[in-house]
Order: C-alpha cells, then structure tokens, then sequence
C-alpha cells in the first residue's frame, strides 16, 4: 500500500503522475524527451539503460515497465537479450559498445562520484560523442530519481506480467505525452 494516497488502477510512477499532474506534466516532458528525443542511442537503447539502472536499483516497476518498452522498439528476434540483460543480469549479449555504455550508466547508478575517466575514455574509444555520453549519464541519473520517487512512496508494483506488456506497448505507441491508465 502507498505510503500516499493514491489511485489503486494506476501502478507504479503512473499513479503519482496522475495524481500530481503539476509534476506529472513535467516529468513526462522529461522522460519523452531522454527516451524519444534525438539522440544517437536508440530508443531501443534508452529503454534498455532505463531498465538496467532501474533494475539495479532494485525498482521492479520501472525495470519491467521499461523492459517491456525494450522489447516492443527491438525487432523481435531480439527479445531475449532483454530478458538475458534484466532478469540474468547477462549483458555478454550486448555489444561491446553497449556494454561500455551500460557500465557508464551503472557507474552514475552508484554515485556520480563513481564515473571516472576511464568509462569517458572507454565509450569514446567504441565512438561516443559528448551528446552520447551526455545522454546516457542523464538517463541513469533520472531513472535514479524516478525509480526513488516510486518506491520512496511505495507505490504499487503489480505481479502480473500482462500489465507491463500493456505499460510497455501503450508508451511504445503514445510516447511519454500521456500517463497510461491501467487496471489489473
């Protein structure tokens, strides 16, 4: 049960995002553009490090919601990789760029403090520009935000699988313009 009060349809962010739409509005301005804006990761790719760090920050909610995103902008003989990557913690599947770039992320995951030169070297040398490793230190940084927004208000995680498809395929094909509504 969240620690506010809350409409029970909406899981996760959405219910907070709906309820606080003074925040909501901007918050999803924010997500639409790290996750859709232009960038030279894909989008496929912004999904995948959102996943990951909300992963490592052990946020069930934004891991699977934005795993499913994952899988619904990758062709889909590539699904697996995101299950390998989330649920097995398996990133060999990657590239070695990506990886270089999930490692990135996962450093800022930690600490700010916890990047160093030799990441900004190591995806540079895989053909990062600065916009790139802008891009992938912001997204870290805010699903670190988000995913303590979620659970610090202990927001509702559902179980079934179903219901992140469903978040998954609606932000897919709506973007982050308009919080889903969702029921279980």
């Amino acid at each position: 049960m969240a620690y506010i009060s809350l409409p029970d349809s909406n899981p996760g962010i959405l219910g907070l995002l709906s309820t606080y739409p003074e925040t909501g509005q901007i918050l999803l301005a924010l997500t639409q553009q790290i996750l859709r804006g232009k960038s030279s990761l894909s989008s496929a790719e912004r999904e995948l490090i959102a996943a990951i760090v909300s992963r490592a920050n052990e946020c069930m909610f934004c891991a699977q919601a934005h795993a499913s995103a994952a899988c619904n902008l990758l062709p889909k003989d590539q699904d697996s990789i995101v299950e390998e990557v989330i649920t097995k913690q398996n990133l060999s599947v990657l590239s070695e760029k990506m990886q270089a770039f999930i490692e990135l992320a996962l450093a800022v995951q930690k600490g700010g403090q916890f990047v160093d030169q030799s990441h900004i070297d190591r995806v540079r040398e895989l053909g990062a520009d600065d916009k790139t490793i802008h891009d992938i230190v912001l997204i870290a940084a805010a699903f670190c935000m988000f995913n303590r927004y979620v659970d610090g208000l202990g927001t509702w995680t559902p179980e079934n699988a179903d219901i992140y498809k469903s978040i998954g395929q609606k932000i897919t094909i709506d973007d982050y313009l308009t919080v889903p509504t969702l029921t279980e």
